[in-house]
Formats: structure tokens, C-alpha cells, sequence
């Protein structure tokens, strides 16, 4: 039997003092409602509605448990809208500042059809990282060690022209003795990946290549970094998919793998994994990646 939707039949036919109207208005057959207030008779071991005079009214039994049976179906009733307005509320959630319009606009798609409606925040990774902590968003995606990785994008060096192929030994850009001053490369690092799992192993890379502290500069915006490698020799640091998008030539780095990586987290109490693995795809092509790391389940806050 299912309770819920006896107690339905039960306050509907008392409430309105007859099988048929009080089936119509529960939205279902007088025979059903019929069966039903019986089965819950059964249950409960006494008859609740009075079917010998010309209206349905509740026993002296039912009248004891109709307000409690009401207050059941309200707050089933209830819940059911409190359930829809959840589905229905954003889910604010930080993202990187790097994914395209068109990426965010596939990723929403893709969330409501999953019935999850998303807010999305761009922003640099302390920025999600602080609006996370003070619960300005509900989710974010943070840059976390690679192995806790959900989702990996490789990293390698882009220029404005055509350089071959072959991966970049950054020994090769150091200055020469008798270079003119100021024509040694540079190379930028744009905000998504002034992170210490991504600058600080650069940093430790350029100074054991040779490099001079100036030839690895952070810039303040992704747009400074890219105007900068159209205007002169130097080299960004970029996935492929965003040299390909700012019309760059991108090759990896000889030495060692750079990658940004990435985990979905939540503010604390909630669990953003099953988000995660709902939005895999969608989330890894706004990042940037074919397709999202699945081996890591580093979702969890």
C-alpha cells in the first residue's frame, strides 16, 4: 500500500463529504480512492469513513485521525515544492577565467539538462579559492596537486611564429654574452597558473636552465600576456587550445610535464562529487582538455 497516497484519498473524501467529488479533486478514479481509503483501513484496524448515510463522513475513528493524516499530505505536499525550488535555485560556482563564453554557455546547457542550474563566476585562482572560503560561491574549481587531479590540462610555450614542432629546452633562450641588452626572450606566465604547483616548479626550471629572473615574467592580465608574444620574440605559457585560439604556435616544454590541474570543491558539509562526474565533459572542455581525467576522484571538500 502505498501510505502517503491513502492518506490522500482519506482527507480528500472527508474534506469534501464524498467519494466522487473527493476523487476528483485528489486528480484520480472514485474506485481508486475507494480502494485505497480501505486499504488504509486495514492498516490501521478501524474504518475511518462512514459509507452508510448519503455523505462520506469520517467515523468517529477518522475524525480522531484525519488532522494528523492532513498534516502529513501538507507536508509531503510541501517538501515536493521545497524539492522543485532546490532543483530550480543557481548553484553559483567559480570558474576559470580562461574558459570561453561559448565553453560556459555549453556547460549550462548541459547542467540544466542534468536538472542543475549553474551561476557561473569567472575569476583567477585565489580569487575562487578566497570566494569559496567565504562561501560567495558554492563550487568552485581549484587548482590542486596532480594527484588529487580530476581534471589535466598540458602545458607548453607558444609564440607568433613558426617554430617547428620540437619541444622547447629553455637553455636554448638563454642570453648570449654578446647579445644587446633587452633582446634575451621572455617568457609569461599568465594569472590561471600563478599557482605553486605550476609557477614554483617553472621558476626552479628557468633557474636550472640558466635563465636570467627577468625572463620569466607573471603578467597581470591573460590579454598583457598574449599582446606582449604577438609584439616581440617572446613566448606564453598556454594549452594548446589557447594557442590555437590567439593564433599561436605551441610547443611543449623538453623538460619536465606542466599541467594545470584541477578538482571541483565545495563549501563544507557539501559534496560537489556527483556534480563533478555529471559535468565531467562538459567541465574538462571548458578547461580546456579532450577529454576529463577520470582515474582521480578528488572532488570531496
Amino acid at each position: 500500500m502505498d501510505f502517503l497516497a491513502a492518506c490522500r484519498a482519506f482527507v480528500s473524501v472527508s474534506d469534501m463529504g464524498s467519494f466522487t467529488i473527493g476523487a476528483a479533486v485528489a486528480q484520480i478514479p472514485q474506485s481508486v480512492a475507494s480502494r485505497r481509503v480501505a486499504a488504509l483501513e486495514r492498516e490501521l484496524g478501524a474504518r475511518l469513513i462512514d459509507r452508510s448515510g448519503r455523505r462520506a463522513a469520517p467515523t468517529p475513528f477518522g475524525v480522531k485521525l484525519l488532522p494528523r493524516a492532513r498534516r502529513l499530505v501538507h507536508l509531503a505536499d510541501s517538501l515536493r515544492r521545497d524539492a522543485a525550488h532546490a532543483r530550480e535555485a543557481p548553484v553559483r560556482c567559480a570558474v576559470p577565467a580562461i574558459c570561453t563564453v561559448r565553453d560556459l554557455a555549453e556547460l549550462g546547457k548541459t547542467s540544466k539538462e542534468a536538472g542543475v542550474v549553474l551561476d557561473l563566476h569567472q575569476a583567477d585562482p585565489a580569487d575562487r579559492a578566497e570566494q569559496l572560503r567565504t562561501h560567495d560561491v558554492e563550487v568552485a574549481l581549484i587548482a590542486v596537486a596532480p594527484d588529487q587531479a580530476r581534471w589535466t590540462v598540458p602545458l607548453g610555450l607558444a609564440s607568433g611564429h613558426d617554430e617547428g614542432s620540437r619541444p622547447v629546452h629553455l637553455d636554448t633562450l638563454r642570453a648570449r654574452r654578446h647579445s644587446p641588452a633587452g633582446v634575451a626572450r621572455r617568457i609569461w606566465l599568465q594569472p590561471e597558473d600563478d599557482v605553486a604547483t605550476t609557477r614554483d616548479r617553472f621558476l626552479r626550471l628557468r633557474d636550472a636552465a640558466g635563465l636570467a629572473p627577468s625572463q620569466v615574467q607573471l603578467a597581470s592580465t591573460l590579454t598583457g600576456a598574449v599582446t606582449e608574444t604577438l609584439a616581440s620574440g617572446d613566448l606564453v605559457m598556454c594549452s594548446s587550445r589557447q594557442a590555437t585560439e590567439f593564433g599561436l604556435h605551441w610547443r611543449a616544454i623538453a623538460v619536465g610535464a606542466f599541467e594545470r590541474t584541477y578538482a571541483l570543491r565545495g563549501v563544507s558539509g557539501s559534496d560537489p562529487g556527483a556534480l563533478a562526474e555529471s559535468l565531467r565533459e562538459p567541465i574538462g572542455q571548458a578547461l580546456g582538455v579532450g577529454h576529463a581525467k577520470t582515474t582521480m576522484d578528488g572532488v570531496s571538500s
